[in-house]
């Protein structure tokens, strides 16, 4: 499902205030721009729109979008196969950002969003103006473009998880997963994993809600903070703080997390099969919504 760390992605991507407006000569918005049903560029033209009315400069740049791959599609679908050789090697994909960076979609070249040269030539005072701008016409793209009012900070983030677990309550309510999830349950117990909630939406993040806490306590280690992050109040996301491992420091983890998954995977084998398509369905049905 969809988690909370989810980024916004060029909707929150860092634009630019270069101090003075825009040139006056005419030109068409980038709202006029925008394809027509296409909410991801029509949430940037919107927000570019509105950066510009306030003297700020700022592109609207949707990234090009990533195709899928078969294996990919296949373990989306449930495909035990497909997710079993994902797993022998990634696990749930927590640790293995540190031992393999490139194949997880780190330490490669980063998205050339052109906000964030524009971002980085600010000096403090324009920074802290832009971003002050910069969320308020965040609020305004999605009231235009998606129909949504936003409270100021991470309201989007916020929004879009409540839509989701709204979507899975359906799921949650299916009699036959509610079956099956209780079986993957109780044959994880006896291998000795403990199991909290076993609704269908939390036994299919179960695995991985447990190594993301542990690389969370990892960092707040690091950070000299608590291992137990704070409770989170209502209408806010959880800060999560990511470990700074080298690969041989993340490999100890990687190794406990392959075991997991794959216990995980033999324990749910005929649960994945039947909650991963409907969690797809779910994903691509949110991500229309907020235009991602």
């Amino acid at each position: 499902m969809l988690l909370a760390l989810l980024c916004l992605g060029a909707l929150g991507a860092l634009g630019g205030c270069g101090g003075a407006a825009e040139s006056a000569q005419p030109e068409r918005s980038a709202a006029a721009k925008a394809p027509e049903g296409d909410k991801k560029h029509q949430l940037e033209a919107a927000k570019a729109d509105c950066m510009k009315s306030k003297g700020f400069k700022y592109v609207a740049y949707v990234p090009p979008e990533k195709q899928k791959s078969d294996e990919e599609i296949k373990r989306a679908s449930g495909d035990y196969q497909a997710m079993r050789k994902y797993r022998e090697k990634f696990g749930f994909g927590v640790f293995a950002e540190f031992v393999y960076p490139k194949e997880m979609g780190r330490g490669g070249e980063p998205e050339a969003n052109p906000n964030m040269e524009i971002q980085s030539k600010l000096s403090g005072a324009q920074s802290a103006s832009y971003r002050k701008a910069s969320d308020a016409c965040m609020i305004v793209a999605a009231k235009r473009v998606l129909g949504k009012d936003l409270k100021p900070g991470d309201d989007f983030y916020a929004q879009m998880n409540r839509a989701s677990e709204r979507a899975m309550a359906a799921v949650d309510s299916d009699p036959g997963l509610i079956e099956l999830a209780a079986t993957m349950a109780g044959c994880l117990k006896e291998k000795g994993y403990p199991v909290g909630k076993t609704t269908p939406g939390a036994m299919s993040q179960r695995g991985l809600f447990a190594f993301l806490d542990l690389s969370d306590r990892l960092g707040r280690k690091q950070q000299g903070l608590s291992e137990v992050a704070p409770p989170v109040k209502d209408g806010q996301l959880k800060m999560t703080y990511r470990p700074d491992l080298s690969a041989a420091e993340a490999k100890p983890y990687l190794d406990r997390e392959i075991k997991a998954a794959l216990d995980d995977l033999e324990c749910g084998k005929d649960f994945y099969a039947v909650i991963s398509p409907k969690e797809e369905a779910i994903n691509r049905q949110i991500f229309d919504e907020f235009g991602m």
